[in-house]
């Protein structure tokens, strides 16, 4: 498989590293967007955008031109991720695939997490309050994290809180609060806390290395062959 890497930080590197190692030709790499004779020339089978949120919309639309599928990690630009949905829904000849997380063990803390919150609206007796805590490294942007967010929108369309925010307020039960902290080189931390007068549940994800992010970055590339629509790992893991 030829794959283009868009976005060649420490997530490309690894990227290209697990790629390689599975046989995969790196045919385009580079730390910018592309322009569209740049990499219409190479051959591409997928791209693989691991940028930034002001460059990811930008990369995207060059790849669409170029008929070429893509796996997207990169956060922070979801406010206009419904026009790529559009496209792909419209046309139904690309494929687009997105995650906040590619871990594994992340996807699978996702659906944790949605058994845990429906389970505790079906019973109704007992009233919690939600804390999301979320550390990572000094670099990343975006505030609250991508992955905080999509933990706390399952617990919403499970009907357990209205919103969130990161204004802490005891009086304020209808919203989930998360506390985002950014710290030297810390990979990934995010712990849910439902809380109430009679007991406490918490549930914990914690990565050791991008390695799990970049291996299944990969898996979700080579799912994504011969495929048209928008996706998510959890399509990739079937769950």
């Amino acid at each position: 498989m030829n794959i283009a890497i868009i976005g060649y930080g420490k997530m490309g590197k690894y990227i290209e590293k697990i790629a390689t190692n599975r046989n995969h030709k790196i045919s385009f790499c580079s730390d910018h967007t592309p322009n569209l004779s740049s990499i219409s020339l190479k051959k591409i089978d997928v791209a693989i955008e691991f940028s930034t949120p002001n460059s990811a919309l930008d990369n995207i639309k060059i790849c669409i031109e170029n008929n070429i599928p893509i796996v997207c990690g990169t956060t922070g630009w979801l406010d206009n991720i419904n026009l790529i949905k559009d496209v792909c829904l419209k046309q139904n000849s690309f494929a687009f695939l997105y995650s906040s997380n590619f871990s594994i063990g992340m996807n699978l803390f996702y659906i944790i997490n949605q058994k845990l919150s429906k389970l505790l609206y079906k019973t109704k007796y007992q009233d919690y309050n939600i804390e999301i805590d979320e550390i990572h490294h000094k670099n990343k942007k975006d505030i609250p994290s991508g992955t905080a967010l999509q933990l706390a929108e399952i617990i919403i369309d499970n009907n357990l809180k209205k919103d969130w925010t990161l204004e802490h307020s005891t009086n304020d039960k209808d919203n989930i609060y998360i506390r985002s902290k950014r710290l030297g080189n810390e990979i990934g931390m995010h712990k849910i806390k439902y809380i109430s007068k009679i007991d406490d549940i918490e549930i914990m994800h914690k990565a050791h290395s991008r390695y799990g992010f970049a291996f299944g970055a990969v898996i979700a590339a080579e799912w994504i062959q011969n495929k048209n629509g928008f996706f998510s790992m959890q399509d990739v893991l079937s769950l």
